[in-house]
């Protein structure tokens, strides 16, 4: 097929155009997503992370307001695991590689300046490692050591925290971070330890988080788990009873955290017959004569009995109650007694003592108080209609008395149980999603990458069916048109003078122009009739 000069032209534009088009759109669809690498990262940092990104060919941008890396989403993750191991970003800090880079001739001084600095560097890093921490710096006051104990001062820190966006630090994080640091220096007491955020909120304030009331948030954990404990016992005990949806329970758990300690230390009377001698003493002095004292006789120079255990010693020979013939042990009658002079005689007796230390559990339960709400039972009739009936009495004590054992009811404890009877709310279900599915992020990039695809092959379709198709539907029939030539190799294509297929090809060719452009035939036929065109010969 021969086309004209002009068509081949157009057609080379047009087909060129459409290329040109297409690759545009293929190369903004497959155009990378960019996202941040880093955010408020320093210049020193910043000029780091610039020339490993470009020695690993990759390409990055700055955000509109520059305080962001950005770089193609695809590669986030792996560029920040490869930077981190190259130590970036440094984020400002100093730890103890500061160490390494000592002068010879430092003082002291400086030395220990140099190692403030390295410690409060590293526990920076540490701090900023936690996942709600975007920064962190620390700071040290730490005191001269001096010999003179009376004058020693204890070293105490400050902590400033930058948090991240929709995070907060609960106060077991905040004690954690400050126990942290304590630990971390020497003789530093974790009450010394000021933590505050980058609001100037101070976080680590005792009266602040509760401490100082004797709440923590451990506390109100425990107390939730005790509750949810004794609402999972009556639900377990219920369900196969009422079945599922069918009750309610709530219990309000009263728990004791006051700890407290006793020390009694008890004496009490010693009875006379289990009475036990701590010590003893006894003097006796026989030098002298016995001195004639009371009524004469042999009994009345008889000396005392000698006190031992129990207290009530046995009465003396010849007074009321003793018996006959009784005779005081290691006294002997006549010249024995008359020897012995005088004897003094020291007794301690050990006393009945009781020490005792009681110290009450913490976390014991005070009193229960349980709810438990009760749907009136479901009865299908004979016709097939449900319909809601109360329970009887029967069943309520049932209840009552399954919930009380479910959740240990103590009476003397003041615990309290409240079963009601009572039909549920029949209302539709409102199902509530806490995002809906428009504004999740993934949905949305999900179909920003399908409207790409959508309007690139929207584009090719539109090149396609409106612009090349019609085109080249225009060039075939203008090329229906046209006269075949001859195949090659023919007389008719070679041409050759006075063949018979050239000349009745020739006529061919001269009727089929005369058919379609008669006017141009008979101009043509005009000049040959008007000029000096030898006769017998025809071109």
């Amino acid at each position: 097929m021969r086309l004209p000069m002009q068509q081949k032209l157009l057609s080379i534009i047009a087909l060129s155009l459409v290329a040109a088009l297409v690759v545009a759109a293929w190369t903004w669809t497959r155009a990378p997503t960019f996202s941040v690498l880093f955010t408020n990262v320093s210049e020193r940092d910043g000029g780091h992370i610039i020339a490993a990104l470009q020695q690993l060919n990759v390409p990055f941008k700055f955000s509109d307001s520059g305080g962001a890396i950005l770089v193609p989403q695809q590669q986030v993750h792996e560029l920040r695991m490869r930077l981190a191991s190259q130590g970036l970003p440094k984020g400002g800090l100093v730890g103890f590689e500061l160490m390494e880079t000592q002068k010879l001739g430092m003082s002291q001084f400086i030395e220990q300046i140099n190692f403030q600095r390295a410690l409060e560097g590293e526990l920076s890093r540490s701090i900023q490692s936690l996942a709600a921490v975007q920064g962190a710096r620390v700071h040290l006051a730490i005191p001269k050591q001096t010999g003179f104990l009376r004058d020693d001062q204890k070293p105490s820190a400050s902590v400033v925290l930058n948090v991240a966006p929709g995070r907060s630090l609960d106060p077991n994080q905040v004690a954690g971070i400050a126990h942290m640091v304590a630990a971390s220096v020497p003789h530093l007491p974790a009450a010394n330890v000021s933590v505050i955020d980058q609001n100037g909120s101070l976080l680590s304030s005792e009266k602040g988080n509760g401490r100082g009331a004797g709440l923590d948030a451990s506390q109100l954990k425990y107390v939730q788990e005790i509750e949810a404990i004794y609402v999972r016992r009556i639900e377990t005990i219920l369900a196969p009873l009422l079945g599922p949806g069918n009750f309610r329970a709530q219990v309000t758990a009263d728990i004791d955290f006051s700890q407290s300690e006793q020390v009694a230390e008890t004496y009490k009377p010693n009875p006379p017959t289990e009475a036990s001698i701590r010590s003893q003493q006894v003097s006796e002095d026989g030098s002298g004569k016995p001195a004639a004292a009371g009524v004469p006789g042999a009994l009345s120079n008889q000396p005392p009995v000698p006190a031992t255990a129990p207290i009530t010693a046995p009465p003396a020979p010849g007074t009321p109650g003793a018996a006959a013939g009784a005779t005081a042990p290691g006294a002997t009658a006549g010249v024995s007694a008359a020897a012995q002079g005088r004897r003094d005689a020291t007794t301690h007796y050990e006393l009945d003592k009781t020490i005792r230390h009681v110290r009450q559990p913490v976390g014991a339960i005070k009193r229960l108080s349980a709810a438990v709400v009760v749907n009136h039972r479901k009865d299908v009739g004979g016709d097939g209609k449900a319909s809601f009936k109360p329970m009887s009495a029967k069943e309520m004590t049932q209840i009552n008395d399954l919930v009380k054992e479910a959740m240990g009811y103590n009476k003397d404890r003041g615990d309290s149980l409240n079963v009601q009877n009572t039909p549920f709310a029949t209302g539709d279900k409102q199902e509530v999603e806490a995002t809906p599915f428009w504004k999740n992020p993934t949905l949305i990039g999900w179909v920003l990458e399908g409207l790409k695809y959508l309007v690139f092959a929207g584009l090719a379709g539109y090149l396609f069916f409106g612009v090349v198709k019609p085109f080249l539907r225009k060039l075939m029939e203008r090329a229906a048109t046209l006269p075949e030539p001859p195949p090659p190799g023919s007389l008719a294509y070679e041409g050759g003078p006075g063949s018979p297929a050239s000349y009745d090809h020739k006529v061919q060719a001269a009727r089929d122009l005369a058919r379609q452009e008669p006017k141009a035939v008979a101009m043509v036929i005009k000049d040959w009739v008007g000029g000096n065109q030898p006769a017998g010969k025809v071109q």
